[in-house]
């Protein structure tokens, strides 16, 4: 029997090495690459957070191309615009709704602390009602801000001890 090459080099490549490492470095790989955003478009935001899935910024590139409008599915919510309380109580129950580990980000000056809004009826900073965990300052911010903040996300799941979390959970 004879075996080109490229055979014997892809059964030694299969047969032949083993990949070791840890359980968080994997996991956190994975979350890491497969982030889907819940997009919470509120005001002119909304439009700086559609530009980054154009092709000119390109979010897929980062792993977070599939935008998820429902809360099962996504877990880094990206509050973008204006948040007033007559909203506060729905973007609390949507967060609520997503699976752990869940993740946000305030996109623009109105979500982080209220922006030029200081009335009655503005909400002054969406972490008020949910945890953040990237802030992006701006009004309205770059795409390219935005892009800027799931870098800095990634880095902070990266380090995050996600096997022992599934152990407790």
């Amino acid at each position: 029997m004879v075996t080109s090459n490229t055979e014997l080099a892809y059964n030694s490549k299969v047969e032949g090495e083993v990949i070791v490492t840890r359980a968080d470095a994997v996991i956190n790989w994975i979350r890491t690459n497969s982030m889907w955003p819940m997009p919470m478009g509120l005001a002119c935001c909304a439009i700086e957070l559609m530009a980054v899935g154009a092709s000119r910024f390109d979010i897929a590139r980062f792993g977070a191309e599939v935008m998820r409008f429902s809360p099962r599915q996504a877990d880094c919510m990206i509050v973008a615009g204006t948040v007033t309380y007559k909203m506060a109580s729905t973007l609390r129950r949507i967060y609520d709704q997503m699976a752990s580990p869940k993740w946000v980000i305030a996109m623009g000056a109105c979500a982080s602390t209220g922006g030029m809004y200081r009335s009655y009826a503005v909400l002054q900073g969406v972490d008020r009602i949910v945890p953040v965990d990237v802030y992006i300052s701006g009004c309205p911010p770059r795409p390219e801000a935005l892009l800027d903040a799931l870098i800095k996300l990634q880095a902070k799941v990266k380090k995050e001890s996600s096997a022992k979390n599934l152990l407790t959970a």
